[in-house]
């Protein structure tokens, strides 16, 4: 199929570049002439394992262009992904203002059938506004549908490719037929791709979200109880993940979960839910576990200095909200250095991919170290904040050597609280006894 991607942004592009690897042809958009001159020279702008490899490929083999004419690309399309971005409004709700942008020009342009689809994640009804701007424009045919990902940042090419499910929410059959064509050679049986209508599907990608965002709120919320009682949180999680009702995943507790998706999603969706009169308590609730557990890390190495933090150096391993990305939106990682350096202390970091994103928001307010062991010279302590395979089993000798004392905050649990102890260090992790 010819297919045009509108927005070059982490959906947009993973989008693209998958549709185009399974023999389409794409042209993915963007107003951004500087980041469409980037990846025509084959950089890259966002660090996902496998997408510079893919793009390459694509590109060589014809299938995938990059351009900043979107009427060129509306009207050689069949199919119109919008994938642009949908950031929070003042309060809270998403704006959509790219998405409907967007939808006016692809009105202006249609010259025969195409399917249009939303990719970004978008309030229920987003879809029938859509179908609405585009009709004051034009009287060509059009199904406009509703395709929300589920990819997981770090991970995400191969969820593109082995997806294990694909949501298309139509009101047009024609609409529907189409999506179910260009994603069968995705799926391995028809039942995973599951068909709806458009408010359905638009309604399934906040529930996902919510869902997972609300079983690391439930965990985190549950680890401070079991550190107040003694209790140790990861046998318990591990007990409770055992139940196949339950299952493991998204049980670990950590310092709070950031992302362009899960704080936002959650966000949304409460205004969503005020928006028709209906107050969703157990989101609101997730959202709120969420904003304390993102300062727990600085308030335990706050008590332990007794307040002293002034003048003090503190090491951060880890800036990007998880591994494998360099995405930085709403990291736990920056709510503590912002603490930190409000209360007076100096911060060195180290992040193996995102030291440059978060420069573009602090600029020289904290020392970047290119090396996980230079950002402990001097240090009165090491906050771990994101749990880089290089950050899980360090030279510790070393560790205790570089740091002028021994204090480890772990974030994430990945360390062994005992033999640290063992070793000297004071260790505190997220409900540990």
């Amino acid at each position: 199929m010819q297919l045009a991607v509108i927005g070059t942004g982490y959906v947009g592009l993973v989008a693209g570049v998958g549709f185009a690897d399974i023999g389409n042809d794409v042209v993915c958009v963007d107003v951004d002439e500087t980041k469409i001159a980037r990846l025509k020279r084959g950089e890259v702008p966002i660090y996902e394992p496998g997408l510079d490899a893919l793009i390459e490929t694509n590109v060589k083999a014809g299938r995938l262009t990059f351009s900043t004419d979107i009427t060129t690309a509306i009207r050689a399309a069949e199919v119109v992904i919008i994938a642009v971005g949908t950031p929070p409004a003042a309060d809270g709700s998403a704006d959509l203002s790219a998405v409907f942008s967007v939808a006016e020009t692809i009105g202006k342009n249609l010259n025969g059938f195409k399917v249009v689809v939303t990719k970004s994640t978008v309030p229920v009804g987003t879809a029938d506004r859509i179908e609405e701007r585009i009709r004051r424009h034009t009287t060509q045919p059009f199904g406009v549908a509703s395709n929300p990902e589920f990819l997981k940042e770090g991970a995400a090419i191969e969820d593109f490719m082995k997806p294990d499910r694909v949501v298309i929410g139509s009101n047009n059959a024609r609409a529907l037929e189409v999506l179910r064509n260009l994603y069968t050679p995705l799926v391995r049986k028809s039942e995973d791709i599951h068909e709806m209508d458009a408010r359905s599907a638009e309604l399934t990608k906040y529930a996902a979200n919510a869902m997972l965002a609300t079983r690391i709120s439930f965990m985190n919320d549950l680890a401070v109880l079991s550190e107040k009682l003694g209790a140790d949180i990861e046998r318990v999680r591990k007990a409770v993940g055992a139940d196949p009702r339950i299952g493991p995943k998204f049980l670990y507790p950590g310092a709070g979960f950031g992302g362009s998706c899960f704080p936002k999603d959650i966000s949304a969706l409460i205004q969503i839910g005020q928006g028709v009169g209906h107050e969703l308590e157990v989101v609101r609730a997730v959202e709120s576990v969420n904003k304390r557990q993102k300062r727990l890390l600085f308030e335990k190495l706050r008590r332990h200095l007794d307040g002293a933090l002034e003048g003090r150096t503190v090491a951060v391993w880890g800036l990007a909200f998880k591994p494998q990305t360099d995405d930085i939106r709403e990291a736990p990682a920056l709510v503590m250095i912002r603490e930190l350096l409000e209360a007076g202390a100096k911060v060195r970091a180290h992040d193996p991919e995102a030291m440059n994103n978060v420069r573009a928001v602090l600029g020289d307010r904290i020392t970047y170290c290119e090396n996980m062991y230079e950002a402990l010279e001097g240090a009165d302590a090491l906050a771990l904040l994101t749990e880089w395979q290089e950050y899980r089993q360090p030279d510790f000798e070393r560790v205790k050597r570089l740091l002028r004392t021994p204090t480890l905050l772990d974030g994430r649990n990945i360390w062994d609280p005992k033999a640290l102890r063992a070793l000297g260090f004071w260790y505190t992790g997220i409900g540990r006894p």
